[in-house]
């Protein structure tokens, strides 16, 4: 294994629903710990609907790996004492790296309680935990489908900087281009944290599709008619999406991106065959091997 040292790369799970899941899950993050990422996220369900297991598979991969752990934590629907509960279960576990989102209200609640935004969250971490932990917060070069105009969302962003945040990491998206032109508007608002470009490997064309409409990111024409031709046709969805995606990457090093977050899905197989392709790690088989 060779490792780029100049680069952050990290990888995202989410909490599986079975056993089956789980075991894929911990294959996969077993695979890519030989990576050495900076971390491993644990995602975290609208109003906290997936609080247990998102503390359950920070605990589990501690122990099957050596990889620091950063679990998702929204604010929507949640009071002081219920966010400081967890912070502090997370803090008694060792956990150094908190991603810090508003998150989604689950169906039928009407209420956001008292904390409605990423940046409260931020305030309320920082207030209380000093910086014990690193706070990762999130962008988006597209815009939040919510916000209100492209600006106010750049302003939601400083007033997440400002509020203690160390660096972000985006929605995916397939265009370079929003990335840097984001790059270039938040510089003129003096956010100067790191921001992570989020990629999303593409195993399916309608999900895909069925994630993008929800998170609002953009997925270009072109590459939408080049996937529904592909129909049911899964290894030629696999290669195409490998070639888009590396060449996408591959972009964005150049414009001097300063890593990548990997949105997994819970699968090694595609994150490892692009960094493979960029050479920043090298993995014999990398591309032939699965772990799914």
């Amino acid at each position: 294994m060779k490792k780029h040292t100049s680069y952050r790369i990290s990888f995202e799970f989410y909490p599986p629903k079975t056993s089956d899941g789980m075991h894929a899950l911990i294959s996969a993050a077993e695979e890519l710990a030989f990576v050495c990422p900076a971390f491993f996220s644990v995602t975290f369900g609208a109003g906290g609907s997936t609080r247990e297991g998102t503390l359950e598979m920070v605990k589990t991969l501690q122990k099957r790996t050596s990889i620091s752990i950063a679990p998702h934590l929204s604010c929507i629907g949640s009071d002081r004492t219920e966010l400081l509960t967890i912070l502090q279960q997370y803090q008694s576990l060792g956990v150094k790296r908190i991603v810090a989102l508003r998150g989604d209200l689950p169906s039928g609640m009407v209420s956001g309680g008292e904390y409605k935004f990423a940046y409260d969250l931020v305030k309320l971490i920082r207030e209380t935990m000093g910086n014990h932990f690193h706070i990762e917060v999130a962008a988006y070069p597209e815009c939040h489908p919510q916000a209100k105009t492209a600006l106010h969302d750049l302003f939601n962003l400083k007033k997440k900087y400002e509020a203690g945040a160390d660096s972000a990491i985006t929605q995916y998206f397939f265009n370079p281009d929003a990335y840097f032109y984001f790059l270039d508007e938040c510089s003129r608002q003096g956010i100067t944290m790191p921001i992570i470009p989020g990629i999303m490997p593409i195993l399916q064309f309608g999900k895909l599709m069925r994630f993008s409409e929800i998170c609002g990111a953009e997925v270009p024409r072109w590459l939408c008619k080049r996937l529904e031709a592909y129909g049911d046709d899964a290894e030629s969805i696999r290669a195409f999406g490998l070639d888009v995606l590396s060449h996408l990457c591959e972009k964005l090093l150049l414009g001097g991106a300063p890593g990548f977050h990997f949105y997994t899905l819970n699968y090694a197989e595609l994150s490892l065959a692009i960094l493979t392709r960029l050479n920043l790690f090298t993995f014999p088989q990398a591309e032939a091997s699965g772990s799914h």
